[in-house]
């Protein structure tokens, strides 16, 4: 899997799969071409792409303030997943996150979502706090963190 910074162009392609494999369910689509188009060219924010024979197999949003970074979203296509594309992405955003000098990741995750809060923890983000209704006053987040200062790539081997 080829790791690539998106272009406007792929924008309604992540709007499309984060509708289809992350938001589902929801009412509104909080990731729409025009909100993912304009993280593009946020030079706050790095849209990455991982890229494979069939094309955008994930992506990932990741907006940096001074001391900190939030990934908004984590995409991955179901046929890809386990395969190493969620792991690599992430890795790619905290190495970027760590040469800005931004130590500090955040994320929320759907609380019924299991297999993506596994997946975080094994990353070796730790679940901070539940927030009752965050997606669309419906649904319940669970708000996870990793602090990038002390551990090396190799520790969420």
């Amino acid at each position: 899997m080829n790791m690539v910074l998106a272009n406007t162009a792929d924008a309604c392609s992540i709007a499309v799969m984060s509708r289809r494999f992350v938001e589902s369910g929801l009412r509104g689509w909080s990731w729409d071409e025009a909100r993912v188009a304009a993280c593009i060219r946020d030079a706050d924010s790095l849209v990455l792409t991982a890229r494979g024979p069939q094309g955008i197999a994930g992506a990932a949003i990741m907006r940096f303030a001074e001391s900190s970074a939030h990934l908004g979203l984590l995409v991955v296509a179901p046929e890809c997943r386990r395969a190493g594309v969620g792991r690599g992405l992430i890795e790619w955003l905290e190495a970027s996150a760590r040469v800005a000098g931004t130590f500090l990741v955040s994320l929320e995750v759907r609380a019924t979502n299991e297999g993506a809060r596994h997946f975080y923890r094994k990353l070796g983000y730790r679940e901070l706090v539940c927030l009752p209704r965050y997606y669309q006053g419906v649904e319940a987040a669970v708000r996870m963190s990793r602090d990038l200062r002390n551990c090396r790539m190799q520790d969420t081997a």
